[in-house]
Order: C-alpha cells, then sequence, then structure tokens
C-alpha cells in the first residue's frame, strides 16, 4: 500500500508538471462522467424517432445534428460513449484477473508452467481479432457479450507477457528468497510479496489494454458483431453514419472525434502513470 500511495504522490506531481496528461485526464473524466450521467442530462431521448429533420445539420436544437430517423445525434453518441466504455472496462478487468494470475505462475514457477503459459498466450497472440470476433460471433452470436469475449481474448496475451516479465524480475529478489527459506508457500510468496511490487506494471498495461479494448469493440460494431440496434456504440455510430458520408459528414466525424479523444485520453494517462512509476525511462516533461 506504501508503494501505491508512494505512486499516487509522483503521479500527482507529474500531471500538474505534465500539462498534456492532465489534458488527457480532464477529457477522459468528461467522457465518463458524461456517459455515466447520460440517461440523466436534459439531452433527449436517443430513440425517439422523428425528434426532428432526417438528417439534419447540427443547429442550438441538435448540436450533433440528427439521423437518418430523425433521431438526435448528441444523446445517441453519449449512448455510445457509455457502452464503449463499459464494455471496455468490463473486459479488460476479467482481462487483468486472468491475464495477471497466469502472468505471476508463469513468472514464479518457470520450468514447464512457464513453458505452457508463454506457448498458450502466443497462440492467442497469433489471431487477429477480427477473426476471433468471426469465430466467436459465429458461436454465440452478436452482442455485447461477444465484444467482452473477443476484447479479452485478444488482450489476454499482453496481460500474461507483461506480468510474467516483471515477476521473472521480482522472484529473483533477496526478500522473496527469504520468505520461501522462512516457510512461506508459492500462494503466499505469490500474493504477498509479489503481487503488491507487480501492481503498477499492472495499472499501466490496464489502461494501454483500455485503449485497444475501445478499438477492437468499435470495430466489432462497426462490423456489426458487437453492439446492435437500437443500442448504440461509438463504433455502430460509425457504421450507421459512414452510409450518409457524403451528405451528412457530422454523424462519422462526431462519434469519430469522440472516440479519438477516448482512445487518446486514455493514452496519455497511461503514460503519465507509466513515467510516474518509471521516471527515468519516461518521457521528457514538456
Amino acid at each position: 500500500m506504501s508503494a501505491l500511495r508512494l505512486t499516487g504522490a509522483a503521479l500527482g506531481r507529474l500531471m500538474r508538471e505534465d500539462k498534456l496528461s492532465f489534458l488527457g485526464l480532464v477529457i477522459l473524466v468528461l467522457l465518463i462522467l458524461v456517459g455515466l450521467l447520460g440517461p440523466w442530462l436534459p439531452l433527449g431521448d436517443p430513440t425517439r424517432i422523428a425528434a426532428g429533420p432526417r438528417l439534419g445539420p447540427p443547429s442550438w436544437a441538435f448540436p450533433f445534428g440528427t439521423d437518418e430517423l430523425g433521431r438526435s445525434y448528441l444523446p445517441r453518441v453519449v449512448e455510445g460513449i457509455r457502452a464503449t466504455f463499459l464494455l471496455s472496462i468490463v473486459a479488460v478487468s476479467i482481462t487483468a484477473v486472468i491475464g495477471s494470475f497466469f502472468g505471476m505462475l508463469a513468472g514464479y514457477f518457470r520450468g514447464m508452467t512457464d513453458h505452457l503459459v508463454a506457448r498458450g498466450a502466443d497462440i492467442l497472440f497469433a489471431f487477429p481479432a477480427i477473426i476471433v470476433g468471426l469465430l466467436v460471433a459465429a458461436l454465440m452470436g452478436p452482442g455485447q457479450i461477444s465484444a467482452v469475449a473477443v476484447i479479452s481474448i485478444a488482450t489476454i496475451p499482453l496481460f500474461i507477457r507483461v506480468v510474467r516479465s516483471v515477476t521473472l524480475s521480482v522472484a529473483g529478489r533477496g526478500f522473496v528468497t527469504a520468505s520461501e527459506v522462512a516457510g512461506a508457500t508459492p500462494w503466499r510468496v505469490m500474493i504477498v510479496h509479489i503481487l503488491p511490487n507487480i501492481i503498477g506494471a499492472v495499472i499501466v498495461q490496464l489502461t494501454y489494454a483500455m485503449s485497444i479494448g475501445m478499438i477492437i469493440e468499435s470495430t466489432l460494431s462497426y462490423l456489426g458483431l458487437g453492439v446492435q440496434p437500437p443500442q448504440a456504440s461509438l463504433g455502430s455510430l460509425l457504421r450507421e453514419g459512414s452510409a450518409y458520408l457524403t451528405i451528412a459528414p457530422w454523424l462519422v466525424l462526431s462519434a469519430g472525434i469522440v472516440l479519438s479523444l477516448a482512445i487518446m485520453s486514455v493514452n496519455l494517462v497511461g503514460d503519465a502513470i507509466r513515467d510516474a512509476i518509471e521516471p527515468l525511462k519516461g518521457r521528457a516533461l514538456s
């Protein structure tokens, strides 16, 4: 816990000094708040048909314009933010638990355990996310559960590789050896001694996996394999708007800009966390 408090203090200091990372944090917090509070904000009903003219341009009444059914696009984009963030967070959280567990197993026990886990991660890593999405959608059908499954499968190898590498370096330190000599069980060593020393790397990887998860979710929804109508995600809104790109480009621009801001903000926050944990390896502060 003391290491986490030190990391938190370093992160706060870095945010104050690094204006770009601070901007990313502000954008990320605003997007999450807007997505969570969207149903209670006075934005309108995202499913109300003929709320305005079909394919109407942005105006005071409809800041993001209207779609082909006359639905206000602003509440639909807010709904898309909530869906994209929620699915990515759920999937990456599941991945973090599973990937960290197997990564610690491989890094601590080594030998055959390390070989099996590493080869399994390599096999998963060899499959492109789109191919996995097609296979999962064929087995489970398109939808949110399929999107979560695909994101988890695609990001688990990344967690396993990172956690395994960090565990290998921590497992050889003196305090781990002293704990083993004192008779601590392998599970106690991993939970009490190794896990607190790798949690920083897990958090950094979590942020990067979050951005990857949003890209995968948006891609799946764009292809019709993720969130299904009438619900919206940023990817499905891009798919719907692409059909009217020449006559209503604001549909694609609004969803695309919001998605880009979300991914950029997550990556900037991830860079700040990395720099706080490894200041000598981080990028120069602006």
